[in-house]
Protein backbone atom coordinates (compact mmCIF):
# COMPACT_ATOMS: atom_id res chain seq x y z
CA UNK A 1 0.00 0.00 0.00
CA UNK A 2 1.14 3.54 -0.76
CA UNK A 3 2.36 5.25 2.41
CA UNK A 4 1.07 8.72 1.49
CA UNK A 5 -1.21 9.83 -1.31
CA UNK A 6 -2.41 13.34 -2.06
CA UNK A 7 -5.50 13.57 -4.24
CA UNK A 8 -6.40 16.95 -5.74
CA UNK A 9 -5.20 18.77 -2.61
CA UNK A 10 -6.08 22.45 -2.48
CA UNK A 11 -5.43 25.03 0.26
CA UNK A 12 -6.97 28.49 0.28
CA UNK A 13 -6.35 31.25 2.83
CA UNK A 14 -9.18 33.59 3.75
CA UNK A 15 -7.87 37.15 3.67
CA UNK A 16 -9.34 40.58 4.31
CA UNK A 17 -9.69 41.24 0.60
CA UNK A 18 -10.75 37.74 -0.48
CA UNK A 19 -9.57 34.15 -0.80
CA UNK A 20 -5.94 33.43 -1.69
CA UNK A 21 -5.19 30.03 -3.30
CA UNK A 22 -1.85 28.70 -2.01
CA UNK A 23 -2.01 25.07 -3.21
CA UNK A 24 -4.06 24.17 -6.28
CA UNK A 25 -4.98 20.62 -7.17
CA UNK A 26 -1.82 18.76 -6.13
CA UNK A 27 -1.81 14.96 -6.55
CA UNK A 28 1.29 13.04 -5.42
CA UNK A 29 2.17 9.63 -3.99
CA UNK A 30 4.95 8.32 -1.75
CA UNK A 31 6.00 4.73 -1.03
CA UNK A 32 7.65 3.54 2.19
CA UNK A 33 11.43 3.92 1.98
CA UNK A 34 11.13 6.51 -0.80
CA UNK A 35 12.23 10.15 -0.71
CA UNK A 36 10.25 12.82 -2.55
CA UNK A 37 11.64 16.30 -2.98
CA UNK A 38 9.37 19.32 -3.44
CA UNK A 39 11.09 22.34 -5.00
CA UNK A 40 10.15 25.88 -5.91
CA UNK A 41 10.73 29.55 -5.13
CA UNK A 42 9.38 31.22 -2.01
CA UNK A 43 5.63 31.59 -2.37
CA UNK A 44 5.17 28.52 -4.57
CA UNK A 45 3.15 26.68 -1.90
CA UNK A 46 5.79 24.23 -0.62
CA UNK A 47 5.52 24.96 3.11
CA UNK A 48 1.73 25.20 2.95
CA UNK A 49 1.74 21.75 1.38
CA UNK A 50 4.02 20.43 4.15
CA UNK A 51 1.94 21.92 6.98
CA UNK A 52 -1.29 20.60 5.51
CA UNK A 53 -0.10 16.98 5.74
CA UNK A 54 -0.55 17.01 9.53
CA UNK A 55 -3.20 19.74 9.67
CA UNK A 56 -0.87 22.37 11.09
CA UNK A 57 -2.22 25.25 9.03
CA UNK A 58 -3.70 28.41 10.63
CA UNK A 59 -7.43 28.75 11.19
CA UNK A 60 -7.97 30.94 8.14
CA UNK A 61 -6.89 28.06 5.85
CA UNK A 62 -9.48 26.01 4.01
CA UNK A 63 -8.37 22.58 2.76
CA UNK A 64 -10.04 20.30 0.23
CA UNK A 65 -9.11 17.04 -1.49
CA UNK A 66 -7.66 14.01 0.28
CA UNK A 67 -4.48 13.31 2.28
CA UNK A 68 -4.31 9.54 2.66
CA UNK A 69 -1.78 8.30 5.22
CA UNK A 70 -1.73 4.50 5.14
CA UNK A 71 -5.12 4.74 3.45
CA UNK A 72 -6.69 6.95 6.15
CA UNK A 73 -7.68 10.51 5.28
CA UNK A 74 -5.91 12.99 7.58
CA UNK A 75 -8.49 15.66 6.77
CA UNK A 76 -11.37 13.66 8.24
CA UNK A 77 -9.56 12.37 11.36
CA UNK A 78 -10.95 13.32 14.78
CA UNK A 79 -8.67 15.48 16.93
CA UNK A 80 -7.95 12.49 19.15
CA UNK A 81 -6.93 10.35 16.20
CA UNK A 82 -4.86 13.19 14.75
CA UNK A 83 -2.94 13.61 18.04
CA UNK A 84 -2.19 9.88 17.96
CA UNK A 85 -0.86 10.13 14.39
CA UNK A 86 1.39 13.16 14.93
CA UNK A 87 4.94 12.09 15.88
CA UNK A 88 3.95 8.41 16.09
CA UNK A 89 3.01 7.80 12.43
CA UNK A 90 4.25 11.01 10.83
CA UNK A 91 6.52 13.76 12.12
CA UNK A 92 7.83 17.10 10.93
CA UNK A 93 11.32 18.61 10.92
CA UNK A 94 10.62 22.32 11.06
CA UNK A 95 12.50 25.01 9.19
CA UNK A 96 14.93 26.73 11.56
CA UNK A 97 15.62 24.55 14.61
CA UNK A 98 16.64 27.57 16.69
CA UNK A 99 13.03 28.79 16.65
CA UNK A 100 11.42 25.34 16.87
CA UNK A 101 13.24 24.24 20.04
CA UNK A 102 12.22 25.54 23.49
CA UNK A 103 15.18 27.68 24.74
CA UNK A 104 14.49 27.02 28.46
CA UNK A 105 14.16 23.24 28.33
CA UNK A 106 16.98 20.71 28.18
CA UNK A 107 17.60 18.89 24.90
CA UNK A 108 16.93 15.46 26.40
CA UNK A 109 13.55 16.52 27.81
CA UNK A 110 12.44 17.85 24.44
CA UNK A 111 13.43 14.68 22.59
CA UNK A 112 11.69 12.55 25.23
CA UNK A 113 8.44 14.55 25.14
CA UNK A 114 6.90 12.72 22.13
CA UNK A 115 7.73 9.40 23.83
CA UNK A 116 5.91 10.42 27.02
CA UNK A 117 2.94 11.96 25.21
CA UNK A 118 2.36 8.73 23.27
CA UNK A 119 3.05 6.50 26.27
CA UNK A 120 5.98 4.78 24.59
CA UNK A 121 8.57 5.31 27.34
CA UNK A 122 9.05 7.04 30.69
CA UNK A 123 11.83 7.39 33.25
CA UNK A 124 14.95 5.35 32.61
CA UNK A 125 13.57 3.84 29.41
CA UNK A 126 12.96 7.31 27.95
CA UNK A 127 16.50 8.40 28.88
CA UNK A 128 17.92 5.28 27.23
CA UNK A 129 15.93 6.03 24.07
CA UNK A 130 17.14 9.65 24.05
CA UNK A 131 20.75 8.44 24.26
CA UNK A 132 20.11 6.05 21.38
CA UNK A 133 18.54 8.77 19.25
CA UNK A 134 21.39 11.22 19.88
CA UNK A 135 23.89 8.58 18.84
CA UNK A 136 21.89 7.90 15.67
CA UNK A 137 22.20 11.54 14.63
CA UNK A 138 25.88 11.76 15.56
CA UNK A 139 25.69 13.59 18.91
CA UNK A 140 27.19 12.45 22.24
CA UNK A 141 24.78 11.39 25.00
CA UNK A 142 25.87 14.20 27.33
CA UNK A 143 24.28 16.74 24.97
CA UNK A 144 20.93 15.68 26.43
CA UNK A 145 21.74 17.78 29.53
CA UNK A 146 22.36 20.94 27.51
CA UNK A 147 20.14 23.73 26.21
CA UNK A 148 19.56 24.71 22.55
CA UNK A 149 21.73 27.85 22.78
CA UNK A 150 24.72 25.67 23.69
CA UNK A 151 24.58 23.85 20.35
CA UNK A 152 25.65 24.93 16.88
CA UNK A 153 23.13 25.30 14.06
CA UNK A 154 23.99 21.89 12.65
CA UNK A 155 23.72 20.24 16.05
CA UNK A 156 20.30 21.82 16.68
CA UNK A 157 19.12 20.50 13.33
CA UNK A 158 20.32 17.03 14.34
CA UNK A 159 18.29 17.35 17.54
CA UNK A 160 15.19 18.15 15.45
CA UNK A 161 15.82 15.02 13.38
CA UNK A 162 16.23 12.98 16.59
CA UNK A 163 12.88 14.30 17.83
CA UNK A 164 11.26 13.39 14.53
CA UNK A 165 12.61 9.83 14.85
CA UNK A 166 11.70 9.40 18.53
CA UNK A 167 8.45 7.47 18.02
CA UNK A 168 9.69 5.57 14.94
CA UNK A 169 7.25 7.17 12.46
CA UNK A 170 6.83 5.83 8.96
CA UNK A 171 6.78 9.32 7.40
CA UNK A 172 8.98 12.35 7.98
CA UNK A 173 8.30 15.75 6.42
CA UNK A 174 11.40 17.97 6.38
CA UNK A 175 10.70 21.63 5.60
CA UNK A 176 13.93 23.33 4.45
CA UNK A 177 16.02 21.34 6.98
CA UNK A 178 19.40 22.68 5.79
CA UNK A 179 18.64 26.26 4.66
CA UNK A 180 20.37 28.01 7.59
CA UNK A 181 23.45 25.75 7.59
CA UNK A 182 26.85 26.26 5.96
CA UNK A 183 27.88 23.99 3.10
CA UNK A 184 29.91 21.49 5.16
CA UNK A 185 27.24 21.06 7.86
CA UNK A 186 24.56 20.90 5.18
CA UNK A 187 26.39 17.99 3.54
CA UNK A 188 26.63 16.18 6.89
CA UNK A 189 22.91 16.60 7.65
CA UNK A 190 21.92 15.44 4.15
CA UNK A 191 24.16 12.39 4.48
CA UNK A 192 22.53 11.64 7.83
CA UNK A 193 19.02 11.91 6.33
CA UNK A 194 19.93 9.58 3.45
CA UNK A 195 21.40 6.95 5.79
CA UNK A 196 18.38 7.06 8.11
CA UNK A 197 15.98 6.54 5.21
CA UNK A 198 17.97 3.53 4.00
CA UNK A 199 18.35 2.06 7.50
CA UNK A 200 14.77 2.48 8.75
CA UNK A 201 12.74 2.40 5.51
CA UNK A 202 11.19 5.78 6.31
CA UNK A 203 9.20 7.70 3.74
CA UNK A 204 10.54 11.26 3.36
CA UNK A 205 9.10 14.42 1.89
CA UNK A 206 11.79 17.08 1.74
CA UNK A 207 10.95 20.72 0.95
CA UNK A 208 13.59 23.04 -0.50
CA UNK A 209 14.17 25.84 -2.99
CA UNK A 210 17.51 24.20 -3.89
CA UNK A 211 16.97 21.72 -6.71
CA UNK A 212 20.56 20.44 -6.46
CA UNK A 213 20.14 19.48 -2.78
CA UNK A 214 16.93 17.61 -3.51
CA UNK A 215 18.42 15.84 -6.54
CA UNK A 216 21.27 14.49 -4.39
CA UNK A 217 18.96 13.31 -1.60
CA UNK A 218 15.62 12.28 -3.10
CA UNK A 219 14.44 9.59 -5.50
CA UNK A 220 11.81 11.79 -7.16
CA UNK A 221 11.21 15.52 -7.53
CA UNK A 222 8.03 17.56 -7.76
CA UNK A 223 8.53 21.17 -8.88
CA UNK A 224 5.87 23.64 -7.72
CA UNK A 225 4.99 27.04 -9.16
CA UNK A 226 2.09 29.25 -8.09
CA UNK A 227 0.61 26.46 -5.98
CA UNK A 228 0.67 23.77 -8.68
CA UNK A 229 3.02 20.92 -9.54
CA UNK A 230 4.44 21.83 -12.95
CA UNK A 231 6.84 18.89 -13.26
CA UNK A 232 7.31 15.55 -11.52
CA UNK A 233 9.70 12.70 -12.19
CA UNK A 234 12.97 10.93 -11.27
CA UNK A 235 15.36 13.35 -9.55
CA UNK A 236 18.22 13.18 -12.03
CA UNK A 237 15.92 13.49 -15.02
CA UNK A 238 14.23 16.59 -13.63
CA UNK A 239 17.50 18.17 -12.46
CA UNK A 240 19.60 17.53 -15.57
CA UNK A 241 16.90 17.43 -18.23
CA UNK A 242 13.84 19.23 -16.94
CA UNK A 243 11.00 19.48 -19.47
CA UNK A 244 9.31 22.52 -17.94
CA UNK A 245 11.09 25.88 -18.49
CA UNK A 246 10.72 26.68 -14.78
CA UNK A 247 12.48 23.44 -13.74
CA UNK A 248 15.34 24.23 -16.11
CA UNK A 249 15.61 27.76 -14.71
CA UNK A 250 15.83 26.44 -11.13
CA UNK A 251 18.54 23.94 -12.08
CA UNK A 252 20.58 26.58 -13.95
CA UNK A 253 20.39 29.09 -11.08
CA UNK A 254 23.18 27.30 -9.20
CA UNK A 255 26.83 27.53 -10.32
CA UNK A 256 28.64 24.33 -11.30
CA UNK A 257 31.43 23.29 -8.92
CA UNK A 258 34.77 23.61 -10.70
CA UNK A 259 33.37 25.79 -13.49
CA UNK A 260 34.52 29.41 -12.98
CA UNK A 261 32.40 30.63 -15.90
CA UNK A 262 29.16 29.49 -14.28
CA UNK A 263 30.20 31.05 -10.97
CA UNK A 264 31.00 34.42 -12.50
CA UNK A 265 27.91 34.51 -14.73
CA UNK A 266 25.19 32.36 -13.15
CA UNK A 267 21.98 32.00 -15.08
CA UNK A 268 18.79 33.13 -13.45
CA UNK A 269 15.14 33.83 -13.99
CA UNK A 270 13.86 37.35 -14.38
CA UNK A 271 10.87 38.71 -12.55
CA UNK A 272 9.10 37.50 -9.43
CA UNK A 273 6.60 34.73 -8.70
CA UNK A 274 3.00 35.91 -9.19
CA UNK A 275 0.83 37.16 -6.36
CA UNK A 276 -1.35 34.16 -5.37
CA UNK A 277 -4.30 36.53 -5.00
CA UNK A 278 -3.93 37.73 -8.61
CA UNK A 279 -2.68 34.81 -10.69
CA UNK A 280 -2.18 35.25 -14.44
CA UNK A 281 -4.67 33.58 -16.73
CA UNK A 282 -3.67 30.44 -18.58
CA UNK A 283 -0.28 29.07 -17.56
CA UNK A 284 0.80 30.98 -14.44
CA UNK A 285 4.43 30.88 -15.58
CA UNK A 286 3.88 32.45 -19.00
CA UNK A 287 4.79 36.08 -18.01
CA UNK A 288 8.32 34.89 -17.09
CA UNK A 289 8.67 32.05 -19.60
CA UNK A 290 11.29 32.49 -22.36
CA UNK A 291 9.50 30.06 -24.70
CA UNK A 292 5.83 30.93 -24.06
CA UNK A 293 3.30 30.89 -26.90
CA UNK A 294 0.30 33.15 -27.41
CA UNK A 295 -1.98 30.33 -26.26
CA UNK A 296 -0.12 30.05 -22.92
CA UNK A 297 -1.71 33.31 -21.76
CA UNK A 298 -5.23 31.95 -22.07
CA UNK A 299 -5.15 28.15 -21.90
CA UNK A 300 -4.04 26.34 -18.72
CA UNK A 301 -1.84 23.29 -19.31
CA UNK A 302 -2.32 20.11 -17.29
CA UNK A 303 0.47 17.64 -16.50
CA UNK A 304 1.28 15.46 -19.51
CA UNK A 305 3.68 12.56 -20.02
CA UNK A 306 7.24 13.69 -20.79
CA UNK A 307 9.44 11.29 -22.75
CA UNK A 308 8.44 7.99 -24.31
CA UNK A 309 6.60 6.75 -21.19
CA UNK A 310 8.65 3.56 -20.91
CA UNK A 311 10.66 4.51 -17.80
CA UNK A 312 9.64 5.85 -14.39
CA UNK A 313 6.70 8.31 -14.62
CA UNK A 314 7.80 11.78 -15.70
CA UNK A 315 5.23 14.52 -16.32
CA UNK A 316 5.35 18.24 -17.04
CA UNK A 317 2.71 20.94 -17.53
CA UNK A 318 4.04 22.63 -20.66
CA UNK A 319 2.75 22.90 -24.23
CA UNK A 320 6.22 22.07 -25.56
CA UNK A 321 6.33 18.66 -23.88
CA UNK A 322 4.20 16.94 -26.55
CA UNK A 323 6.54 18.28 -29.25
CA UNK A 324 9.68 17.07 -27.44
CA UNK A 325 8.15 13.63 -26.83
CA UNK A 326 7.47 12.86 -30.46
Amino acid sequence: MTLLELRDLAVTYRGETGDVPAVRGVSLGLEAGEALGVAGESGSGKSTLAMSLLRLLPRNASVSGEILLDGEDVLTMSWGRLRAVRWASASLVFQGAQHALNPVRRIGDQIAEPLRVHGMATGAEARRRVTELLEQVGLPAWRARGYPHELSGGQRQRVMIAMALACSPRLIVADEPTTALDVMIQAQVLSLIRSLIAEHGIGLIMISHDLSVLASTCDRLAVMYAGRVVESGPSREVFTGGRHPYSRALAEAFPTVGDPASRMAPKGLGGDPPDPAHLPTGCSFHPRCPVSLVSCASEPVELRVAGDGTGAPHTAACVHVSEESR
